[in-house]
């Protein structure tokens, strides 16, 4: 079992950074395909970013695409995703998901562990 963690979300304005850290109880370098998802109000949850295993290949939606970028420290078991230039519509909860698969699904059932979530607002 695996537990993931994130941390970093709150209050921003318009064009403002904020960094996401998730957190993962257990070794996570070589096993784990870690996505990040967006679930703004009153939508779905769609997945922003992934990151492979060992780091090397990276995907974004079009959506964040020169905004976001992720990364991560498989000795801290830890991934981070760097957000810039913030809009208002990245406003919602942030979750981070692991996967054993060797590649980035898009659909949130292929992903084994979940964190709880946090809050990022962007808002003047």
């Amino acid at each position: 079992q695996v537990q993931l963690v994130e941390s970093g979300g709150g209050l921003v304005q318009p064009g403002g950074s904020l960094r996401l850290s998730c957190a993962a109880s257990r070794r996570t370098a070589d096993y784990y395909t870690i996505s990040w998802f967006h679930q703004a109000p009153g939508k779905e949850r769609e997945r922003v970013s992934c990151i492979s295993r060992s780091g090397s290949n990276t995907f974004y939606a079009d959506s964040v695409k020169g905004r976001f970028t992720a990364s991560r420290d498989n000795a801290k078991n830890t991934v981070h995703l760097q957000m810039n230039s913030l809009r208002p519509e990245d406003t919602g909860v942030y979750y981070c998901a692991g996967t054993g698969r060797p590649y980035c699904p898009v659909r949130g059932t292929e992903y084994d562990y979940w964190g709880q979530g946090t809050q990022v607002t962007v808002s003047s």
